[in-house]
């Protein structure tokens, strides 16, 4: 049977809509976790052959029409939609953003300046290509701060340093299936899955759910060895001279805790730095 990244989509959406959310009276015994085929094709006004075959990957061209009518009857929320209409062809994507990018020196120099808030620049497979000097110190506690997926699941330090482990990891698993609706056969996304699936069961679990979200603005918790306990936010911003490249600012409230230990950690790493400098000033040219 034909299968799609569309027609998977589309299955882990219906499985998280129970038929009471859509108006439906549940008969019959149920076999399967939330809405059943059919039950989708009536609340969408789609016949039942048709949805069936979206699901199978035989029908894979559905019109802005029907994509309409199935982000209704899913509950799709924004970014959901967009990554249906990404998998349906029907969004123009920027092929190769997935992988390790550079950016500009007068976007480095930003934020450079951003001298008691960690910002950092993640490609579409979550690739941290720029950080500026407190968001390398807020990541200091990572064997290599090089990619988000690979922090949360593989370092040994991912547990520690993220409060609430299970909300990071459903977060960055979510985060980063949005890469497919641009290109599913990237080969940078298709390795960084196999590579994680491999070593780890819980991303493997989290990658079969098929949830979708991007990064806006949320708040995280974090545990840092030098300085304790972070809550901070978070605001994404699109790079808009790279597209497929977003900037995160972390912030802390100003006067709390978390702001004195941001703040704290800025000056343990200027110390730091200096340290080095001063010992070996041939390293840092």
């Amino acid at each position: 049977m034909p299968s799609s990244e569309l027609g998977d989509f589309l299955r882990s959406r219906r499985a998280r809509v129970s038929p009471e959310e859509v108006g439906l009276r549940s008969y019959g015994t149920r076999r399967v976790q939330g809405l059943r085929r059919e039950e989708v094709a009536i609340t969408a006004g789609l016949s039942s052959d048709y949805y069936t075959r979206l699901e199978q990957g035989r029908e894979r061209n559905p019109s802005v029409q029907v994509l309409d009518a199935l982000s209704r009857a899913l509950r799709l929320d924004a970014d959901q939609e967009m990554h249906l209409y990404r998998l349906a062809g029907l969004v123009p994507s920027i092929h190769g953003a997935g992988a390790p990018e550079s950016v500009g020196s007068a976007l480095r120099q930003l934020m450079d300046t951003f001298d008691s808030t960690p910002a950092f620049v993640l490609n579409r497979t979550l690739d941290i290509v720029a950080c500026n000097p407190l968001a390398v110190a807020l990541f200091s506690p990572f064997t290599s701060a090089d990619n988000l997926v690979r922090m949360v699941f593989t370092d040994p330090a991912g547990t520690s340093f993220y409060s609430d482990w299970r909300r990071a990891a459903q977060a960055t698993v979510a985060t980063l299936r949005l890469a497919i609706g641009h290109d599913s056969n990237d080969a940078r996304l298709v390795r960084l899955v196999d590579e994680i699936s491999a070593v780890s069961s819980e991303f493997r679990e989290l990658w079969e759910e098929g949830e979708v979200r991007g990064k806006t603005v949320d708040a995280k918790k974090f545990v840092h060895p030098d300085v304790g306990p972070l809550a901070l936010t978070f605001h994404t911003f699109d790079v808009r001279e790279h597209p497929g490249l977003q900037m995160v600012i972390y912030r802390a409230e100003r006067g709390s805790s978390s702001d004195e230990a941001l703040r704290l950690l800025g000056s343990l790493t200027a110390t730091r730095n200096r340290e080095r400098e001063n010992a070996n000033p041939e390293s840092l040219r």
